[in-house]
């Protein structure tokens, strides 16, 4: 039998058959929405913060997740895939697998941190509300042996800290995902496909076939799933890796694909939060209700997917080739100012690792303190814009430490 890992399969006979990769670089692009998504991830993970109101996901089906989660896959396929091109299968497995080691201490360590912090808001402090319950952590302080068993073994998962267990899961398919595309990129396609589908409750329920529905248990005292179903999840991934890797063409920009993807987004407004809340449309509240697995986020549904595309070809035209719409020319105080915050969203987008952890913890802090002295319009909009500067300091503090200055000192 012959293994996925032979070179002969891998460097050989099959690729031929596979299109080259088209980046071997970072995109302007890529780094500039994926720091955007970490600015509204802080904002929508802060307890009673108003600027929710008003995120991108307030209109439409898709959000800041699915930027994350793309341009993710895209890092991933520049990152990753020179590994699995240069080094052969096995040691990409292994680039992969090191990369999941460090998603993974980052996810125990940010439970920790946070599940003390709210640990210390109860003991020190005498709240009307308990912050360990908030969080729905009171089974792991009530009874931790099995629980700590289950934090490591990711068969405990708080909805709070689900984000990185999905990630990490949809990492490890990658390496699958790199053996099939040696053989073809329809079997790329139909794994993609069928593994999305599987994940899909209310499908397999139509088709009498719920009990092949694909998701890990996130807690042992209920029936609850991960809530980021990472079977779902990596459908979106995986189509960023795709352009990236060149496995899928880059879209022609032009009025026809402009105009189709401007439609869709505008058709979904209606049926959006902010469709329901501010414009009134009560048929629309219904229609969600009836059909919420078209659009349901723990599994992925299909209208998120169309939705963000869409979404993403827009932003893709407007950015302009390589980004260059992104950076302004001139030497006016506009472009010197717009030139220092773009440098500041590239340089959370390429750290968002370390952005993501602390921004998940400095929003339970940031909550806690709006606790204590009152929410107005004024210091919530401090405190956001607080956080904002905290992740920017986070990320050229890490810069900084992977650049390793002390190699270069005397």
């Amino acid at each position: 039998m012959t293994s996925v890992a032979d070179p002969s399969i891998l460097h050989g006979r099959a690729s031929a058959a596979v299109a080259k990769p088209v980046a071997s670089t970072r995109d302007i692009r890529l780094d500039f929405f994926r720091g955007l998504a970490m600015f509204i991830i802080l904002a929508a993970h802060t307890p009673r913060n108003f600027f929710t109101s008003w995120i991108p996901a307030r209109w439409g089906f898709s959000d800041a997740t699915e930027i994350f989660v793309f341009c993710s896959g895209m890092a991933s396929a520049i990152a990753f895939g020179r590994t699995f091109d240069r080094a052969g299968w096995t040691l990409g497995t292994g680039r992969v697998g090191y990369r999941v080691w460090q998603v993974f201490w980052a996810h125990i360590a940010m439970f920790f941190v946070i599940a003390t912090m709210l640990a210390a808001f109860d003991v020190l402090g005498n709240f009307e509300k308990s912050y360990v319950s908030s969080l729905n952590l009171q089974h792991f302080f009530a009874n931790p042996a099995p629980q700590l068993v289950g934090l490591f073994t990711l068969t405990y998962v708080p909805n709070y800290f689900d984000i990185l267990p999905m990630y990490m899961v949809i990492l490890v398919m990658m390496p699958v995902i790199m053996a099939l595309s040696r053989i073809s990129l329809w079997a790329v396609a139909g794994a993609m496909g069928l593994t999305w589908l599987m994940a899909q409750q209310f499908i397999l329920d139509s088709l009498g076939l719920g009990h092949l529905h694909l998701a890990f248990p996130a807690e042992p005292w209920s029936n609850r799933e991960w809530f980021f179903n990472p079977f779902g999840w990596q459908l979106i991934f995986f189509t960023g890796f795709a352009f990236m890797r060149g496995w899928l063409p880059k879209p022609p920009v032009n009025q026809v694909l402009i105009g189709i993807a401007l439609a869709l987004v505008i058709a979904n407004i209606p049926l959006s939060n902010i469709g329901v809340r501010e414009f009134g449309f009560d048929w629309a509240r219904d229609w969600r209700g009836a059909n919420n697995w078209l659009f349901n986020k723990s599994d992925f549904g299909i209208l998120r997917y169309v939705h963000f595309l869409a979404l993403a070809y827009l932003c893709w035209a407007a950015a302009g080739e390589g980004g260059n719409r992104l950076r302004v020319a001139g030497n006016g105080i506009i472009s010197y100012i717009w030139g220092v915050l773009l440098k500041m969203i590239l340089k959370v987008g390429q750290q968002s690792l370390a952005v993501f952890v602390f921004s998940m913890v400095f929003a339970r802090f940031s909550g806690f303190v709006m606790d204590q002295i009152g929410r107005n319009t004024w210091n919530i909009t401090l405190a956001n814009f607080i956080g904002f500067g905290a992740l920017i300091a986070v990320a050229y503090t890490v810069a900084w430490f992977k650049s390793h200055p002390w190699r270069g000192a005397k």
